[in-house]
Parts: C-alpha cells; structure tokens; sequence
C-alpha cells in the first residue's frame, strides 16, 4: 500500500530539458513570483542553490517547501546532493538564465523520468475560477514508469497518461477513491487512496517514485478559486469531466521555475 502524501500550495505545467525561457508581460522591481518545490526522487536528499546561493538545505525526498515569494527576475538553478560542501563538485542537475515572471505560481518538482533519469520539472498552477460547486484535479505522472490509467472508483478517467505529462478535469466537490493502475489494466501501482475535493480549489496529485523504492502519492492543493453561484449545482458519483475531455497538458524535462501571469505567455524550450 502506498503513502498518501498531502501538502498545500500547488502549480500548473511548463516543459524543458537543458534550460527555461518565459516570456510574459514586464514587470517591476518589487513584483514577486510564488513558487514551491517538490522532492520526488527517491533515496536522495538534496540541497537546492539559486544563484550560487543554498536556497534549501537537506531537501528530503516525499517533501514540499512552503510557498517561497521570490522577486522576478532570472536565475541560475542547481541541485546538489545533501552532503556536497557548499554547492561544490557537479551538480545533479542544473539550468541557468531561469526567468521567473511577476505573478508566477508554481511548483517545480525534481523526479525520475520514465528511464529512471533525475530532472527538475515546472509546472504553473491554474489559478481560474472554479464554478459553483465543483472542484479542479490535475493529475501529473513524475514516477519512473510506463503509461498508467487514473481511476476513481474503479472506473478510468484518465487513460495512457505517460512521464511527464498532465490531465486536469473539473467534478463535483465532495470525496473520491482513486487509484493509479499500469495502462489498459488492473495491475494497481499506487492506491487506492481517498481525496477530499473542496470546493473552489485545486487538488494537483503527483505519482512519484520507482519500482525499487516504490510509487508513492503527493497532493497538493490551492484554495480560493470560488464563482459565485448561479444555480444549485448538480452532482455526481466519481470524478467526472464536466465538459466531456480530458486534456493532457505535456510538461517537462529539467530545470525551471515558471509562469503564469496577467499577460500572454510564451514558452521557448532549449536542450542542453
């Protein structure tokens, strides 16, 4: 039986490889960017720098920072194992000229890709509004493994995902049991496990891990994204997309921190 992890404060989803360019609207000196990171490699503490500086200490695998306000600006990022003397030697992972945008919210998480490779992952939280009622899930795959299908209550709802894309639904608030099972199968690999849905918020689960150290579950959520009611909203068993998709968002490779903000926004991938 796999850990539930729940934590709070969560993000959206961005993509990268060897380094990140966001482009968005200007912003001023005194604005900020909200960002949490995830710790999703298995057996490997951590310490994370921001321009050579440590900006987390003996960061432990299955843990989420608190929200961090960061001012926007560009940076250069680098993870280093736990007992690295002041950021020295090479890093685990790194990325340099990082551009955090004003008005970011986001999570980026460090996990195995499929192959069982380390990267660092942004994602940008959606942030909209949230009808009457209902509640976001995003369903985000950051294991190292092969396509799995998402189920609630026994039932798939989100099919094939693969490392490291996403799917988001709207449902009817309320409680669910889910599960994480290998693709076009019932071999469960993660679960079942119960997730209370509030309404007006965002409940973001990540499947982390791999197979020697096992899958486990993390649940973020963020709160305050309530509409005003314009009915009584109807309900429904199980997690249900609302508008009838499911959209999978692709989202990832190493290192960044995000974007999401007022203005339009770009996304320019680099490999390095």
């Amino acid at each position: 039986m796999s850990t539930l992890r729940t934590f709070g404060s969560a993000a959206g989803a961005a993509a990268i490889t060897g380094g990140l360019v966001l482009v968005a609207t200007p912003a001023t000196a005194a604005d900020t960017a909200t960002v949490s990171v995830l710790h999703a490699i298995p057996d490997t503490p951590v310490d994370v720098y921001a321009d050579g500086e440590r900006l987390i200490d003996d960061f432990q695998p299955g843990t989420l920072t608190d929200p961090l306000q960061l001012p926007a600006g560009s940076y250069d990022l680098a993870i280093f194992p736990a007992d690295a003397a002041d950021g020295s030697g090479a890093p685990l992972l790194s990325a340099n000229g990082v551009a955090v945008p004003a008005g970011a919210n986001a999570t980026v998480v460090a996990h195995l890709k499929e192959d069982g490779t380390p990267v660092l992952t942004p994602f940008v939280n959606d942030t909209s509004a949230i009808p009457a009622g209902q509640a976001r899930v995003t369903v985000r795959h950051t294991a190292a493994a092969p396509a799995v299908d998402v189920r609630a209550g026994g039932t798939p709802v989100v099919e094939g995902l693969t490392n490291p894309d996403e799917a988001s639904l709207t449902v009817p608030a309320g409680t669910i049991t889910a599960d994480v099972v290998l693709a076009g199968t019932d071999t469960v690999a993660i679960g079942p496990a119960d997730l209370t849905l509030a309404e007006g918020t965002s409940t973001i689960v990540y499947a982390w891990g791999n197979g020697d150290a096992g899958y486990e579950l993390a649940v973020q959520t963020i709160s305050g994204m309530h509409s005003m009611p314009t009915g009584v909203p109807g309900g429904s068993a199980g997690l249900v997309d609302q508008d009838g998709a499911l959209p999978a968002v692709a989202a990832l490779s190493v290192v960044g921190l995000v974007a999401a903000g007022a203005g339009a926004l770009r996304l320019a991938r680099t490999r390095g």
